[in-house]
Parts: structure tokens; C-alpha cells; sequence
């Protein structure tokens, strides 16, 4: 069984390893900052104990579980992996910089992976001397808990290498899906609409954030609305998601980010972490009431919706992925209700259509331009298969 490098013990970082060592791996978890190694080893016994009280794992596999972890604050302890996989701060040059030292570190048969959300797999294997060897192996936060990982090889990837990475990822008993390395490959790019589109709404003054919240949940079976959603990711982090998406699509007006998220990210208002974002987490504060006029609702839930499925059927034009696997990513990604191209099939994709050519219609806007695939599969009559 082949050891295991992790560049980086935040919660990503740490949440893979925790995967890793459960699988039985050897793990070095690696961080410059001792004090982060600390919380993350911390952290580790703190679930571990949590497990053994709900009866999940015995206390001799949970020990196990934590010695197998090695906590280093020098990446020279990696020489001996088979693969390391990077979860650190979202910067290229930075990125880029650690993996020529990995390089460098590891023997020549190690794959080297970035668990990066949206920048360019290319850019970073391009610092490399055998680029074939890197690859994009994105977990979703927290990794323990989440079932998905996006697999992204570069173009110089290697076949053999995207394989057995996918094997050694669903070993963990994860769900792997394939994608292209284009900006926030599957769900990240797909997701745009659920948190661009709830913003438009808002800002347009059809609803409050509690409004928009409670349709989607409520009449669209969606675990959280896209501001509660935005408040538990981080106004920080998700504004910025949303900026890197929309330059690196150059500048499609899809992805246009929004003034009220860049304001709130500005004043310091991140969300739960902050005790302050869309809504207020202070102690005894109130939640305020959502309107639940159904016609409201179902107008605000269709507008989303149907945005959300056209960019689903324009990640499949565009060979970013499978119909199946982009399916897959959105339900086991970011616990989606139902597979957006299956949502699809049963509204009827004319009807999305008929709605995107509305909105396209009557706000002039090529950010409601409808898919060149929609358009054939309505014109064919077809539906999506798996």
C-alpha cells in the first residue's frame, strides 16, 4: 500500500489525510506552520473519540487510525510517497512553486496532485519536468464527509496515471467523476447560477434573502438556500471563487459577480464566521420571516433552476464531462436534490428553454443565452441518457 503525502494541514488538508489514513495508508501530513499541525492532530483525536462513543470504529483501529498519520513541517519527508496530493492556498505562483520543489523531493514514479478548486491543472503541471505525472484530484469540504472528488487530468497528464489515480481515490471509497480542466470544472462552474442568480433576485427587490432561502428549500428540496449556503462557505471565499470563474471565462457575463456579495465581503460580513453575512449569528439575534407566497416561490425556484440546468447541459456541450458525471457531481458534490439534467428531462427541456428565451427576451442580457445543445435536444425532441 502506497504511502501518502498531504501538502497542507488546514481542513482540506487534514480532512484528506484523515480519509487516507482510514484506508490504511501511511500518511505525512506536512505544514509549515507547526501550529496548524498541532490543531489539525488536535482536531483528528477529537473525531476519533467521537467515533469510538457512536460505536463507528473500536478504540484500537481508532488509535491505529492516528499513528498511521505522521505530522512533518518539512516537505523532504515526502521522499517515499507514492503520491502527494497539495491543499493550500488557492495562488498559481504559489502552487507552481511548490510543485518544481516537490519534483525535486519525490522519486520520479510519485504522482503529484493539486486538490485546487478552479485554477488551471496545465499551469501548475507546466512547473514540473514530468508534467505527465500531475493531476487535479479535487475533495469537497469536509473530505471525510462528502462523497465526491473531481478528477482533472491536464492536457500533459498521463492516461495511465489519470487510471490509477481514479482507482486509488474510489479504493477510499469515494465517488469519482471525470473532468476537463477548464475553470471550476464541474461544480464549481455549474453552481454559478444557484448564488449569481439568488443575488440577481435580491438585487432586483422580487425578494429578501430569507424569501429566496425558504424557495429553494422548502419547494425545491434543496438542503440550504444560496444564502445560508453563502454565509457557511464564506462571503471571502465564494466572491472570489466567483471572480476567478468569470475572468478566467473571459468575462462571459454569466459569471458576472455581484455588488451585494463584493460588499459584504468588504465590510467583513463572511458569514457564520464572521458572526455577520447575509444574516446575523450573533447570540439571541433573530432570523427574519420568509414570505411563502407559493406563486413567489415557485417564480423565484424555476428562475434559478432553470439557469442552473442550462449551464448542467452546457458543461456536456462543451466535453467538461459525461451527462452521468456531471449528474453525479451535483448530487454527491454539493447534495443537489436530483441530478440537474435529470431535473431537466422531467420539466420538459422545451419548457427550460421556453423560459431561458424569456428571460433572454426580456432583459436583453446574453447571461440567460440558452445552450446550443438545449436548442438541438428540444429541436430533436431527445432527453438526456445515462
Amino acid at each position: 500500500m502506497i504511502k501518502v503525502g498531504i501538502l497542507g494541514a488546514g481542513s482540506m488538508g487534514s480532512g484528506i489525510a484523515q480519509v487516507a489514513s482510514q484506508s490504511g495508508h501511511e500518511v505525512v501530513l506536512c505544514d509549515t506552520n507547526q501550529e496548524q499541525l498541532e490543531k489539525a492532530k488536535a482536531k483528528l483525536a477529537k473525531i476519533m473519540a467521537r467515533l469510538v462513543e457512536k460505536g463507528k470504529v473500536d478504540s484500537a483501529e481508532a488509535e491505529a487510525i492516528q499513528n498511521r498519520i505522521q505530522y512533518s513541517n518539512s516537505m523532504q519527508d515526502f521522499a517515499g510517497c507514492g503520491i502527494v496530493i497539495e491543499a493550500i492556498i488557492e495562488n498559481l505562483d504559489i502552487k507552481k512553486k511548490v510543485f518544481a520543489d516537490l519534483e525535486t523531493i519525490c522519486g520520479d514514479d510519485a504522482v503529484l496532485a493539486t486538490n485546487t478548486s478552479s485554477l488551471s491543472v496545465a499551469s501548475i503541471a507546466a512547473a514540473c519536468q514530468k508534467a505527465e505525472r500531475v493531476l487535479g484530484v479535487h475533495f469537497f469540504n469536509p473530505a471525510p464527509l462528502m462523497p465526491l472528488v473531481e478528477i482533472i487530468p491536464a492536457v500533459q497528464t498521463a492516461q495511465e496515471i489519470v487510471s490509477s489515480t481514479r482507482d486509488l481515490i474510489d479504493s477510499w471509497k469515494k465517488v469519482t467523476v471525470l473532468a476537463k480542466d477548464t475553470p471550476g470544472f464541474i461544480v464549481n462552474r455549474v453552481a454559478r447560477p444557484f448564488y449569481g442568480e439568488a443575488l440577481r433576485i435580491y438585487e432586483e427587490g422580487v425578494a429578501d434573502f430569507a424569501t429566496i432561502d425558504c424557495a429553494m428549500t422548502e419547494l425545491g428540496g434543496f438542503r440550504m438556500g444560496p444564502f445560508t449556503l453563502m454565509d457557511y462557505i464564506g462571503n471571502d471565499v465564494n466572491y472570489t471563487v466567483t471572480e476567478t470563474v468569470f475572468a478566467a471565462f473571459y468575462y462571459d457575463p454569466r459569471y458576472k459577480p455581484s455588488f451585494t456579495q463584493k460588499r459584504h465581503s468588504e465590510a467583513g460580513w463572511y458569514g457564520r464566521k464572521s458572526g455577520r453575512g447575509y444574516y446575523d449569528y450573533a447570540e439571541g439575534a433573530e432570523m427574519p420571516e420568509a414570505n411563502k407566497d407559493e406563486a413567489l416561490g415557485k417564480q423565484i425556484l424555476e428562475r434559478i433552476l432553470v439557469m442552473l440546468i442550462n449551464e448542467a447541459v452546457d458543461a456536456v456541450f462543451l466535453n467538461i464531462a459525461s451527462p452521468k458525471d456531471v449528474d453525479l457531481a451535483m448530487t454527491k458534490g454539493v447534495n443537489y436534490p436530483k441530478g440537474l439534467l435529470q431535473w431537466g428531462n422531467e420539466i420538459g427541456l422545451e419548457t427550460v428553454l421556453n423560459k431561458l428565451d424569456g428571460l433572454q427576451k426580456e432583459y436583453g442580457e446574453d447571461r440567460y443565452r440558452a445552450s446550443v445543445l438545449l436548442r438541438r435536444m428540444v429541436a430533436e425532441g431527445k432527453q438526456f441518457e445515462f
